[in-house]
């Protein structure tokens, strides 16, 4: 019992250790983020303000009248002809990608930045505060089987998948910020480009992953009866001793599941996108829908840059927000919760464990047992 208390406060070092030093990283790129600009130093020969006069030829270059409409027209995106077979050349100005590099550079790395670090530091108060969430009845030494091998396989590969798409995806936007000055132009443009091979070929192994999780576990994590009474005392996170009974998977997990079938969903669709350019429209084709339900007036059809620019935009969007949700899964999975991580380690989980956190399961499972053991016993003898 000494020895279990010594490996799980190291892993609880470590742990601690790993949020800091990620909490820390995440810190810094959002500084970095809120710098103002006006820290930057100024050039030599300033140029002068102007004050912006609506239609105006930029630069207080001379021209006529037809001058100002014509910047006017290329401001809100003007498309000429091209005899070259890409037709999209014919596009001389976008003003919408200078809104997508905005956005996408501004308020969304900023945002993303500090979401993840308030999970962080949630779930380091959390781990403060609660501590690790103990078997009330402690180890029986009797297990009984949570997952066989094959699911344990379909859910190493959509999490370790996601692991380094998500940490390739992370070098994207915020590579250059930190490890370009750490390492330097040339490790750092090495190192993108084997995450850009690892993040498109990767890729594929995610929505396999995803596709067998859903049809292994579907059936379990539709909405019961006994979510209700779960959700009510919040599964005993914040209380000892209270344990709602819960099928093979409780509310919270049936919660994680869904989110990663549908951020899921939307990260490898727009991933697609990206992946294979100009060849879909997603949000064109979805807008159109949502207009003939609703009634409401979204814009379509979508240029294919405008296409790609929200494919570019959703993607981080909905990695971020499964970035959150993974991060209480890998921490209530592994030190937050005694004995949890032997259900995805070995497969095979304690029975006090199983009977505190998944009462009606191990109730199905005993049915089962007993029944298969009474046919067994009742067959006559050869």
């Amino acid at each position: 019992m000494q020895m279990f208390q010594t490996v799980t406060a190291g892993r609880g070092v470590q742990f601690g250790r790993f949020l800091s030093a990620f909490a820390a990283i995440l810190f810094a790129i959002a500084f970095v983020l809120c710098a103002p600009a006006s820290q930057a130093q100024p050039t030599a020969d300033p140029v002068p303000q102007e004050n912006p006069v609506e239609g105006e030829v930029p630069g207080n270059t001379l021209g006529g009248a037809s001058d100002t409409d014509l910047w006017r027209d290329i401001r809100h995106g003007i498309t000429g002809n091209v005899s070259i077979p890409d037709k999209k050349a014919g596009l001389l100005v976008q003003s919408e990608g200078e809104l997508w590099r905005s956005l996408r550079n501004g308020p969304l790395a900023l945002y993303a930045s500090w979401a993840m670090l308030g999970m962080i530091v949630l779930l380091s108060l959390f781990f403060a505060i609660r501590g690790r969430i103990r078997i009330d009845h402690g180890m029986s030494g009797v297990t009984i089987t949570r997952f066989n091998a094959f699911e344990r396989f379909g859910h190493w590969l959509i999490a370790s998948s996601f692991i380094i798409l998500a940490l390739t995806g992370l070098n994207v936007m915020y590579g250059r910020y930190l490890l370009l000055p750490l390492v330097g132009p040339e490790a750092f443009g090495f190192i993108t480009m084997m995450g850009k091979y690892l993040h498109n070929y990767l890729a594929f192994a995610f929505m396999a992953g995803l596709v067998m999780i859903f049809v292994m576990w579907v059936r379990h994590n539709v909405p019961d009866r006994t979510d209700v009474k779960w959700v009510l005392v919040a599964g005993g996170l914040f209380v000892k001793n209270v344990h709602p009974p819960a099928r093979k998977f409780n509310a919270g997990q049936k919660v994680i599941f869904w989110s990663v079938i549908f951020c899921g969903i939307a990260i490898s669709l727009t991933g697609w996108a990206l992946l294979f350019p100009f060849t879909t429209d997603f949000f064109s084709s979805t807008f159109a829908a949502v207009n003939g339900v609703f009634g409401t007036s979204l814009p379509t059809p979508l240029a294919p840059i405008q296409e790609q620019q929200l494919n570019s935009l959703g993607h981080s969007v909905f990695t971020v927000l499964l970035i959150c949700i993974i991060l209480a899964h890998i921490y209530i999975g592994s030190v937050g919760m005694e004995g949890a991580f032997d259900a995805m380690g070995s497969g095979e989980v304690d029975l006090n464990w199983a009977r505190e956190h998944h009462s009606l399961w191990v109730e199905e499972v005993e049915r089962k047992e007993s029944g298969a053991s009474s046919r067994d016993a009742a067959q006559p003898a050869e």
